[in-house]
């Protein structure tokens, strides 16, 4: 096991700067996940880190060492690929020893690690298989053995569940997970799907355009978000924004106009706004509540979804052009037509600037 330090690490494709100045620890036995929308730079800076790319500027730091002229082979990592680029014609214990092989191992110890990483993966009765005599599952299971085989330092995995189906990954997810708290290895993670980084990570890393938004645990990140930009994008479904105007601040809080919901008196710090400054208010859909109602600040209920346990019920926005969402437990009493107040958890209200910035609470608030 190891860690790994990234100190202002940029990489550039001709003209095109994808990793701007990222700073990042990987504290040795954890489990981080790298997560954003596509094209935001994560899986380039998770190949910069196996040494599949090199580093235009900065330094990548694994265990106490550089090593950004060090071939991939030299760094102790083990990459698990989105596709599982098996050998067909080889058997599952074929592929798993084919590295190891490769770097001239004896047959003895070839043999004790491939038996030993099947155990974990639960692989044993597998072994004489081919890989298309396997579930899209088990043959993720040989693709990330193959890496586990080496012993590496690090084991990284680029996007590894997104050709599975529904049930799969989250059965994959619970293995990843397990498999982890078994070994205790630094593991990296590259998703596109906040529920896989909300569910496996000690620590989210959000990208966006080659920058780090923010890193934090998935509790910090669900409920302080730093930006508006990290607030929609992780929670399923999505943060509700609205415009709002501030109508004053004291330092120990202040008050809000947002449309439909009148003036509202929030626990955030605007002391660094001016009087009518407009800002975003934000609240998850769990953080609403209906209420019946009528007139013009009535909200209408243009659909409804019924999800089993939970119900998802969409609102006609009073400014902007997204649908507002509530959600609740099921059975619901509200249907398509309905108009209805939307009473928001003052609690867990968030404000935003004009940058998109989240305003902290209160100094009151923070003492308390």
């Amino acid at each position: 096991m190891a860690s790994v330090t990234l100190e202002k690490l940029n990489k550039v494709f001709g003209h095109t700067h994808i990793i701007k100045d990222v700073d990042l620890k990987v504290a040795d036995g954890e489990f981080v996940v790298f997560v954003g929308p596509s094209g935001c730079g994560k899986s380039t800076l998770l190949r910069l880190i196996a040494g599949l790319e090199s580093i235009t500027d900065g330094d990548l730091k694994i265990a106490d060492g550089v090593v950004n002229d060090l071939p991939p082979r030299e760094r102790g990592v083990g990459m698990v690929f989105q596709s599982y680029a098996l050998y067909p014609h080889m058997s599952v214990y074929e592929n798993m020893a084919f590295g190891l092989k490769l770097a001239k191992m004896a047959n003895e110890t070839v043999d004790d690690r491939v038996m030993a990483t099947a155990r974990i993966l639960q692989l044993e009765e597998l072994l004489h298989r081919k890989p298309k005599e396997l579930s899209g599952g088990q043959r993720q299971r040989v693709a990330m053995g193959r890496a586990m085989a080496r012993e590496p330092r690090i084991l990284l995995f680029d996007e590894p569940l997104s050709n599975l189906d529904a049930s799969l990954r989250v059965q994959m997810r619970n293995e990843i997970a397990r498999l982890h708290h078994r070994l205790g290895s630094t593991m990296i993670y590259v998703t596109h799907d906040q529920v896989e980084a909300m569910t496996l990570a000690d620590k989210i890393v959000v990208l966006r355009d080659g920058r780090i938004e923010q890193v934090g645990s998935p509790q910090t990140l669900y409920q302080q978000p730093a930006t508006r930009f990290v607030a929609g994008f992780i929670g399923s479904p999505t943060m509700n924004f609205m415009p709002a105007e501030l109508v004053n601040s004291d330092g120990e809080g202040c008050r809000v106009k947002a449309p439909g919901l009148g003036e509202l008196a929030l626990p955030q710090d605007a002391s660094g706004e001016t009087r009518g400054a407009d800002l975003t208010l934000g609240v998850r859909p769990e953080h609403l509540r209906l209420a019946e109602a009528q007139g013009e600040n009535a909200f209408e209920i243009v659909n409804v979804e019924y999800l089993g346990n939970e119900v998802y019920v969409y609102l006609e926005p009073k400014a902007g052009d997204t649908l507002l969402i509530h959600r609740s437990e099921a059975p619901s009493r509200w249907d398509i037509g309905q108009r209805v107040a939307l009473v928001p958890d003052l609690e867990h209200v968030h404000l935003f600037d004009v940058e998109d910035r989240a305003l902290g609470l209160a100094k009151r608030r923070q003492a308390a």
